[in-house]
């Protein structure tokens, strides 16, 4: 138990370190496996699993219970003006919100794109770019990603209600 603690308040040391104040709530364990790179607007909830995520933008991103991603993942929530009074783009920013549902897992290198929802339960296959909303228990993956299939929910909901969360 002291190690835990003394890992986890070496992680705060280096986010305060490197300037990177990310953790808005946080409830329970944090693991980072991987190089990760949060905003000061990234809302994290109990047991999150990081293996390499990094996060660009100004926009809020909140992930729900028992979030897992793979290496290499990247989540964008602002996008170029290309309508504005330059070209191909002007100096502001349209900035969109992400929220990613509770039990969500991500394979190695996906990108997520702003203005989505990832339902509970879901899978994103490895490499996929999520540019619109999954839903609950949706297994998606490709460019764009699309749901090609989805979990058992009766399967799904029995091993929640008996807490075997990873």
């Amino acid at each position: 138990m002291r190690i835990v603690r003394l890992i986890k308040n070496i992680f705060l040391w280096w986010i305060r370190l490197y300037n990177l104040n990310i953790v808005k709530s946080h409830k329970g364990e944090l693991f980072v496996g991987g190089f990760t790179k949060l905003t000061s607007d990234t809302i994290l909830n109990k047991n999150p699993n990081f293996n390499g995520m990094k996060i660009y933008g100004k926009g809020r991103v909140s992930f729900g219970d028992n979030f897992h991603s793979g290496l290499d993942c990247m989540i964008i929530t602002d996008i170029h003006n290309y309508e504005g009074t330059k070209l191909p783009y002007d100096e502001t920013y349209s900035v969109r919100n992400i929220e990613i549902e509770d039990n969500v897992w991500f394979g190695n290198r996906v990108i997520v794109l702003g203005g989505v929802t990832i339902g509970e339960g879901a899978i994103i296959q490895a490499g996929a770019v999520v540019v619109n909303s999954i839903p609950k228990y949706g297994i998606a993956g490709g460019n764009p990603a699309k749901v090609f299939k989805y979990r058992d929910e009766r399967s799904y909901c029995e091993r929640k209600s008996k807490g075997l969360f990873h």
